[in-house]
């Protein structure tokens, strides 16, 4: 297995940054029951969705920010 060329700069990236933001909408999916009252249905589902596509969809845009 071979490192892509600009990993050390891997946290600039918007494909990582949303990769881990899905993550962490993950682990919140547990505490869901604490705080489904205070959120209408289906708006965690959605943006749990929406962040996971959005990470795909940025894994293949150039980002000029990146070396």
């Amino acid at each position: 297995m071979q490192l892509i060329p600009e990993s050390s700069q891997a946290f600039k990236m918007w494909s990582i940054r949303l990769a881990i933001t899905s993550a962490a909408l993950g682990a919140l999916e547990a505490t869901l029951p604490l705080w489904e009252n205070d959120l209408p249905g289906g708006v965690f589902a959605g943006l749990s969705s929406a962040v996971a596509v959005a990470a795909a969809v940025a894994r293949v845009i150039r980002q000029k920010n990146i070396a």
